[in-house]
């Protein structure tokens, strides 16, 4: 009875571990998605004034955004993107995309020129995936008129650094395979590592995904290792 009955505690106390873990990680990621403002520390980076340009930058939630922003947002990322949906096994789902890019949990960083217009944005969130929390970027889209000045790289650091400031583990992403260029932007130009939880790295599908994914870990989950015990993929905190 006693050697049950001390098993039968040291998994009820490893369960009461993992959920008190588990309750640290959406503390975060609540925190996060409770700020006004995440870039509202680093005005340095609320502008983009290199390569001939001379942009503004904002860090909105969707509730936030007008109608017609948001419908800006989704047809150029129809544009940029929908080609390379049609190429991968996910397809092109317009109504799906759209309530993607309307989630109630979707941040953007907007950029406009010096009209007011916007040029480029990105999509992303604060959440949790396979039990750490984690900045994840759904979208960087640009204009053709904007690309290969620098802007890219730049929108990518801003999101590091606001992964940092939140104590977020890593920012993630999902680039398709056969768009050969954003994947060399991201692996050679930005060092992002194809991810443990990437399709390719944990066998649920290998070489048959069109895609991977990628992470860069922030300096509050290079120490730390890999997820908390019992954690999902997905996310848990709403």
């Amino acid at each position: 009875m006693g050697r049950k009955s001390n098993r039968a505690k040291e998994k009820k106390q490893k369960r009461l571990e993992e959920r008190a873990a588990m309750d640290a990680v959406c503390a975060k990621v609540d925190a996060a998605n409770k700020l006004d403002d995440p870039l509202a520390s680093f005005p340095v980076f609320k502008k983009y004034d290199r390569n001939g340009l001379n942009l503004q930058i904002e860090c909105k939630r969707v509730s936030t955004l007008n109608s017609s922003t948001v419908d800006w947002a989704y047809e150029l990322t129809k544009t940029n993107m929908q080609a390379l949906y049609e190429q991968s096994e996910w397809g092109w789902k317009e109504r799906e995309k759209k309530e993607e890019m309307m989630d109630e949990r979707a941040w953007y960083l907007l950029v406009r020129d010096i009209d007011s217009a916007p040029i480029a944005f990105s999509h992303f969130r604060f959440d949790v995936e396979c039990g750490e929390e984690v900045l994840y970027c759904y979208e960087v889209q640009l204009e053709s008129k904007v690309r290969r000045k620098g802007l890219g790289k730049f929108l990518i650091q801003i999101l590091q650094l606001i992964a940092n400031s939140t104590q977020m583990k890593k920012v993630m992403l999902t680039v398709f395979k056969h768009n050969h260029g954003a994947y060399q932007f991201f692996r050679e130009a930005l060092q992002f590592e194809i991810d443990e939880n990437s399709p390719s790295m944990s066998g649920c599908c290998g070489d048959d995904c069109s895609y991977e994914i990628l992470s860069r870990r922030t300096k509050f989950g290079e120490a730390g290792g890999h997820g908390h015990g019992g954690g999902h993929c997905g996310g848990c905190c709403h």
